[in-house]
């Protein structure tokens, strides 16, 4: 994606970057940097501190809902923001503890929920881990033997994670062992959905177990939050499913894989790759775009050689037993024509629901929302952050 033009460095190709920030790690002269930027315009990032804390006091962002999506980065920031909150315990002991009270709440249990419990531990801090999901969040959701994390880091209570690969399995089991030998306090299926600011400055958290109190909160949510629905006939079917554990489960089967990110063209070249598969891939798009180069040339080898039929220019109509109705656009814009496609099962990778409306009920302001609150939540000391991979 970068070339040099005239003796220098051009980005000329900034959608075949993939976000994994393995740039930074091999520049030669360190002139690269995955960094963080302005977003004072920018309505899905919340506007955090330099330490990740949201415009309510005590509430602070560990992960992708900050807008960083590299698993590294994720775990490093569920460790900060807990150094933090730490630091302010010990400061104001007498109001940080109490028999009902927690030191913090960690809401979400992906690499930044893990990495944040696992410190509160270390640190001996009173705290709750609380996730709609069980441990892993995303990565556990990620195709099986995906390859998850491509980076060293440094994971609390184990120590620095050596090895430059690491497969979703492999991290799991890390994970899983970790909270077994240290006993963490986990309760997963467990929905957050509203938070209050009591007088005393302490917050109160309303969710599907009842209400829990704490001086700070962890939101390590995620951006994807509820998987983003088609809105067509049938979807509710049994049928139509929006992750793939195994392909291996799926064999002899007609197949519809719908998306075009990474998560669709990997679970249908999973799903193309066991006996007697015959798969489908339907984007609404002309091409694909911001994906692995290496899946890139993965799902052209499986086009022309016919493992997966991959629809461009496509979209879902309607969903019937053991088919969908596709209506497909002729490239340029021209004709509209509708095709019936066979599919016993239908896999929707099309993003997710952000947990932004839930993040401003609760007071958390984000870039872009008026000029006055901008100011008020970027006063001195406080600053936008954003990940931008095309710094990468």
């Amino acid at each position: 994606m970068l070339a040099l033009v005239e003796g220098k460095s051009c980005l000329v190709y900034a959608s075949h970057c993939a976000g994994h920030g393995l740039c930074e790690q091999a520049c030669p002269v360190g002139a690269l940097t995955v960094g963080l930027g302005d977003t004072s315009s920018r309505p899905d990032i919340p506007i955090l501190s330099n330490d990740l804390e949201t415009s309510v006091p005590g509430v602070f962002v560990a992960g992708e809902l900050g807008g960083i999506g590299l698993i590294r980065h994720a775990i490093s920031q569920g460790t900060r923001v807990i150094e933090t909150i730490a630091a302010r315990v010990r400061q104001n002991k007498a109001a940080a503890r109490g028999n009902d009270i927690l030191d913090v709440l960690i809401i979400g249990c992906g690499p930044a929920g893990v990495s944040a419990a696992l410190k509160a531990e270390e640190l001996e801090l009173n705290y709750s881990l609380i996730a709609q999901d069980d441990l892993g969040g995303t990565v556990r959701k990620y195709p099986r033997r995906k390859l998850v994390l491509t980076q060293p880091v440094q994971l609390p209570m184990y120590g620095r994670m050596k090895r430059t690969q690491y497969m979703k399995e492999e991290l799991i089991e890390l994970w899983e062992g970790l909270f077994h030998v240290a006993g963490i306090q986990f309760q997963p299926y467990v929905k957050f959905s509203d938070l209050e600011v009591r007088g005393d400055g302490s917050l109160a958290a309303t969710t599907s177990a009842g209400a829990l109190y704490c001086r700070n909160l962890v939101l390590a949510l995620g951006r994807r939050g509820t998987p983003r629905r088609l809105g067509v006939p049938g979807e509710d079917s049994e049928r139509v499913l929006y992750e793939l554990a195994d392909a291996a489960d799926y064999t002899n089967k007609n197949l519809l894989v719908v998306g075009g990110g990474d998560s669709a063209i990997e679970a249908a070249l999973a799903l193309a790759a066991q006996p007697g598969n015959r798969v489908a891939l339907s984007y609404r798009r002309n091409a694909f775009f911001r994906i692995k180069e290496r899946n890139r040339e993965r799902i052209e080898s499986s086009r022309q050689d016919g493992a997966v039929e991959v629809l461009f220019n496509s979209q879902v109509k309607k969903i019937e037993s053991n088919q969908a109705l596709l209506e497909i656009e002729t490239e340029g814009g021209g004709a509209v024509s509708e095709r019936i496609i066979p599919a016993d099962h239908l896999f929707v990778f099309a993003g997710g629901e952000p947990p932004y409306p839930l993040l401003k009920k609760i007071g958390v302001r984000f870039g872009g929302e008026s000029d006055s609150q901008v100011q008020a939540a970027t006063e001195p000391g406080r600053t936008s952050l954003v990940h931008s991979f095309a710094t990468a």
